[in-house]
């Protein structure tokens, strides 16, 4: 029998939710062969406003939560990817991959979760100090949140380039808004359910469709974002946003030529990237003839 075929529409994930466009536009995702296979949101500055303001509520709770338990958030959500992870290969498959090329880029994704999983409770030791100083006091340094973390993900990828954007920029005590790559988006909304089934607080990962050139100008100049992340190749968008970040003096993280799919791109440095410096100094009684003191 010959029918039209429904596609499904993907609508975005913001603040734990799977709302539509305020704009109410879409746009139609084809694969390989010029066949459509999904439609997908546009998302408009109105959502991205509306994203920054999950981010912003979820961010203190999650900064607050303990690092173990950070680790076991995002343990889970590898475990519900290897779940699906069928799934995932076919929507890689569709969108080009071959079966090889979408099994490696789908294991890759559940290890590197797993991968910053394993950091959670441990880079702190790598990147933090008791300094020494001379004084009646001591001195430390630990490394804190930044705040709210927007995302231009790799255009490229559409499964491993959000893993490996996000994993990293949550796992300190951050919230993200991650824009998914444009021609490969059929992976990122699927994600979002599973991020939506793996224990993480509503806000804390908020996922957009849409066009990069459109939106780089929100997610570069809103002044509660606290640092920004692109993965490109435009020197034109790198520029703007560059200059846009000086509205509040932005943290500018720039990842271009990478390969994600390389062992090489995960690193515990990647998480200090959006981190600050927190320094504090303790005062101490030095020991008196006594012999007392702390």
């Amino acid at each position: 029998m010959n029918r039209i075929e429904v596609l499904k529409t993907y609508k975005m994930y913001i603040g734990g939710k799977f709302p539509r466009t305020e704009s109410g536009r879409y746009f139609t995702l084809k694969n390989t062969k010029g066949e459509e296979i999904a439609n997908m949101c546009t998302g408009s500055r109105k959502d991205f406003r509306n994203a920054v303001v999950a981010a912003r509520k979820a961010f203190e709770p999650w900064a607050n939560k303990t690092a173990y338990n950070r680790s076991q958030i995002l343990y889970r959500i590898a475990e519900m990817l290897e779940g699906r992870k069928a799934q995932f290969i076919d929507e890689l498959m569709q969108m080009g991959s071959t079966k090889k090329q979408a099994e490696n880029e789908v294991f890759t994704s559940i290890d590197r979760l797993i991968y910053y999983a394993g950091w959670a409770d441990k880079y702190q030791q790598i990147s933090s100090s008791v300094n020494p100083v001379s004084g009646a006091f001591f001195n430390f340094s630990v490394q804190e949140p930044t705040g709210v973390v927007s995302v231009i993900a790799p255009e490229e990828n559409g499964l491993i380039g959000l893993v490996s954007t996000i994993a990293p920029i949550i796992v300190s005590g951050n919230t993200c808004i991650v824009l998914a790559s444009e021609s490969k988006a059929l992976c990122s909304i699927s994600f979002a359910e599973v991020i939506n089934s793996s224990d993480v607080p509503g806000g804390v990962i908020n996922i957009l469709t849409g066009n990069a050139e459109e939106l780089i100008p929100h997610f570069s100049t809103h002044m509660d974002v606290n640092s920004m992340l692109y993965c490109g190749n435009d020197k034109k968008a790198m520029k703007s946003i560059k200059e846009n970040s000086t509205t509040n003096l932005k943290r500018i993280v720039v990842k271009s030529d990478i390969n994600w799919m390389k062992n090489d791109n995960e690193s515990p440095y990647f998480i200090t990237k959006f981190t600050e410096v927190k320094t504090t100094w303790h005062p101490i009684e030095k020991i008196g003839a006594s012999g007392s003191g702390y």
